[in-house]
């Protein structure tokens, strides 16, 4: 929900229309920009409906544009998406769900979770996993601390360390018999990749994305 993963988002959604229509195609698109500074302190204050309603407002906007679906840039958020759907009459495309259809798709049946500590801790993320016949392993308290703590306070401000790098490759790589990772934060792909890791990277981001492209030209 960082503008950081924003910018990512409106880079692989226009390539990729690119790739699929060629030419000098690009994606039509209406972008609603949230205040990330009020989002981040309603979260860390579980003021949650408070959270929800800035959503709904967001979501309207685009609505009201002429958006054909909505796609929110964000794992965390979609915690709201049972507040938020009622309210809107178009279709959202659900990063959790697409996800998963990747994961059934290489026939994998067990993952590491990275994201914030909401979306590792709580059931609205993995429950969706979990009802593809994924099992879903988490980090365990000190390295989810850390996931969280680098989430919010490096890569949702663009900053790239390599410590921190090292640090999320070492949590992959000590949880014993998963087959991929799920990178369930849209700021994750900025500091790790397919090249970092020798199990299967499931970069919610791309995933979303490319989806969003799938689902707008057909």
């Amino acid at each position: 929900m960082s503008w950081e993963s924003s910018a990512t988002y409106y880079k692989i959604i226009n390539q990729y229309t690119n790739i699929l229509l060629g030419s000098q195609n690009n994606a039509k698109s209406i972008m609603v920009t949230v205040n990330f500074d009020e989002i981040e302190k309603l979260q860390h204050a579980d003021k949650w409906e408070e959270a929800a309603q800035i959503l709904i407002k967001a979501c309207k906007s685009l609505q009201n544009g002429g958006a054909d679906f909505i796609v929110i840039c964000t794992n965390t958020m979609h915690k709201l998406l049972p507040q938020i759907a009622p309210n809107i009459k178009i279709p959202f495309l659900h990063i959790a769900q697409t996800t998963a259809k990747e994961i059934v798709k290489d026939d994998i049946k067990k993952v590491l979770l990275l994201g914030t500590k909401f979306t590792m801790q709580e059931d609205f993320y993995k429950q969706i996993l979990q009802n593809h016949d994924i099992e879903v392993v988490i980090p365990n308290q000190k390295d989810m601390d850390l996931i969280h703590k680098v989430i919010f306070d490096e890569l949702c401000l663009g900053n790239i360390k390599q410590n921190s790098k090292d640090a999320f490759i070492d949590i992959i790589n000590k949880i014993p018999d998963v087959k991929g990772v799920i990178l369930g934060c849209t700021e994750i792909g900025m500091l790790i990749n397919q090249n970092d890791v020798d199990i299967k990277v499931y970069d919610t981001t791309v995933i979303h994305a490319k989806e969003a492209v799938r689902m707008a030209v057909s």
